[in-house]
């Protein structure tokens, strides 16, 4: 009888301020704003009974505040893993989405309907984000088997990592949502791999707004 079987639970991090601003956050360093600091504990509450014995986390700020607040309830300390970090768009980073719509086009066309095909000067590609994000899912399960952990991250490192982790082919990014302080679940075990649970859960965040974004 199959008894590996780890838990992942991926967090989204709450709301911050290049969210309500509308820009492409990208590796910028945001703190949350007063709604992501109420999403971050919503999510944290919810996650609090969940048998969570290990937290990693992406290095920038909107994570690992998130991340301490899941800390603070369980009584864990988290790891940041660059593997986490987010989406690196070079020079599109802390641009206003609306302005890139205007200034380029083209560019932002292939980006609403085929962003796999871009590679960002000086920053990575989708299937970039997808490789290193899955080799760091893939350290986690084999250091933690048979445990159950959890990764506050970015919906552009999550959307790449969880399409790697069960097999979804390009074009992939548009095809899996992620609301600021949802969390969905993964499973891994030896015989069958990656499974996915459930996908961006937010029950937790009733009263809250949740600011959905599409581009």
């Amino acid at each position: 009888m199959n008894n590996d079987k780890t838990t992942i639970y991926l967090v989204r991090h709450g709301e911050c301020v290049g969210n309500r601003e509308g820009r492409i956050r990208g590796q910028v360093d945001f703190d949350l704003n007063d709604n992501g600091r109420l999403q971050a504990r919503a999510v944290a509450e919810a996650l609090k009974d969940k048998n969570i014995e290990f937290i990693y986390s992406s290095p920038l700020r909107r994570a690992t505040d998130t991340a301490q607040m899941i800390c603070d309830v369980t009584g864990l300390t988290y790891a940041t893993d660059e593997g986490f970090n987010n989406f690196n768009v070079g020079i599109w980073e802390n641009r206003i989405k609306k302005e890139l719509a205007v200034e380029e086009p083209e560019r932002w066309r292939t980006w609403l309907e085929n962003p796999e095909a871009i590679t960002f000067e000086r920053g990575e590609s989708a299937n970039d984000v997808r490789r290193r994000a899955l080799a760091s899912l893939n350290k986690v399960v084999e250091r933690h088997r048979g445990h159950t952990v959890a990764i506050v991250a970015h919906r552009g490192v999550l959307k790449p990592l969880v399409a790697g982790a069960i097999c979804i082919d390009s074009p992939f990014f548009w095809r899996i949502h992620f609301d600021t302080a949802s969390y969905s679940i993964l499973t891994h075990d030896s015989v069958h791999g990656f499974c996915l649970m459930l996908l961006n859960y937010t029950d937790h965040l009733k009263g809250l707004p949740i600011l959905q974004e599409f581009d």
